[in-house]
């Protein structure tokens, strides 16, 4: 599968969207707190087909608004909260939560039933109360979004998602496998992580940068978290800088992903085997913090796990505790006394003389071949 996302407009229509969201986090808070309250009288779980039978019963009764919500993305929602339940019972994961209004960002439809396609527009089927005929009809609203690029395959589902910064967002899944191999190189890259001298350091003795966008953008968050914390709690002017806020970090996360795509697809442009050492990187943050999620390492290795598999390239992760640093790459000798601060060093034994993390990378890139 494959989803492509893009924006909506800023149109008038998107408040009714908000209000669908908002209605839907009701369904999901009153799911979750019934699920609790049989737990504590005894009562056995009640799962999918149990939930969407009191679910109808609470719409001619005592929910009646719910009735303007699409059957679709309820059901959807239904399936997600027996799906975490099953999953805590079986062990695989912890008790489910019940996400706090803001948080509840989604709502999908399976299929073709709710919503229609043309060109770039989309037109989502709402209900509305009729008071001349007293009864519920279909509303069927056009949104028009922004096809910055054409979609492939099938149409499986329907996501509309709204983020922190307000915007709306439409989310096509689609049947297509994106499959495009790249022409083969015959080379083979190792490839070291730091965070002194350079982000990545390849055994071909490139070093590759980071922008570290978090750190270039530090003042003006703290100016602005600064400002939020003199005024009043839910006033305007609080919620107008808790925007900001949003969308400084979201420009954050772009700034870091467009790096780690871009250099997720050089990596896989020029070598067909490419070597990289796991790190523990918990441990790493308890020790430099906030470096360490500038640098998003383990987000950087995902993007690169998928590039390869894309184009057809071999990714090899070398194990945590597999010498690296101190080992000599031309004779093997373990310089016990090399520390942190020894960026240069020569091998007693052969007189080599070291980059610190091109000889890591040289050592990564002979451990993940013998690997293989």
């Amino acid at each position: 599968m494959k989803t492509y996302k893009y924006p909506l407009y800023d149109q008038s229509n998107c408040i009714r969207i908000g209000n669908m969201l908002d209605d839907m986090w009701q369904v999901h808070k009153y799911f979750h707190e019934w699920q609790r309250q049989r737990y504590k009288d005894d009562l056995p779980y009640a799962n999918y087909n149990a939930m969407d039978a009191h679910f109808k019963v609470l719409k001619r009764t005592t929910h009646r608004h719910w009735k303007l919500l699409p059957s679709q993305g309820v059901q959807q929602e239904l399936m997600r909260i027996d799906k975490a339940y099953d999953r805590f019972f079986t062990k695989l994961g912890g008790r489910p939560k019940i996400k706090k209004r803001h948080k509840f960002k989604s709502v999908t439809y399976p299929g073709s039933a709710g919503w229609s396609l043309k060109n770039n527009r989309i037109t989502l089927t709402f209900r509305k109360w009729n008071p001349k005929t007293r009864k519920w009809e279909f509303d069927r609203i056009p949104y028009t979004f922004h096809k910055h690029r054409q979609w492939h395959g099938r149409i499986s589902q329907v996501t509309i998602k709204r983020d922190s910064c307000g915007n709306y967002w439409l989310c096509l899944t689609t049947t297509y496998t994106d499959f495009r191999p790249l022409p083969t190189t015959g080379k083979s890259v190792g490839a070291d992580f730091g965070m002194k001298d350079a982000y990545l350091t390849l055994s071909t003795g490139e070093k590759i940068q980071h922008p570290q966008p978090l750190k270039q953008s530090l003042n003006k968050l703290r100016s602005l978290s600064k400002a939020l914390s003199r005024k009043v709690k839910g006033s305007n002017g609080w919620w107008r800088c808790v925007r900001q806020i949003a969308r400084l970090h979201h420009k954050i996360s772009n700034q870091r992903k467009d790096f780690h795509w871009q250099l997720a697809s050089k990596l896989c442009k020029k070598f067909d085997t490419i070597v990289l050492e796991t790190l523990n990187l918990e441990g790493m943050k308890r020790l430099w913090g906030r470096k360490v999620s500038d640098l998003a390492f383990y987000q950087f290795v995902e993007i690169l796990r998928y590039k390869c598999e894309k184009h057809k390239r071999h990714l090899e992760e070398v194990e945590q505790w597999t010498a690296t640093t101190k080992p000599c790459s031309d004779c093997g000798f373990h310089n016990e006394n090399l520390t942190l601060n020894d960026r240069q060093w020569t091998c007693p034994e052969c007189g080599s003389q070291h980059d610190r993390d091109i000889n890591a990378a040289l050592n990564i890139l002979r451990a993940g071949i013998a690997v293989t």
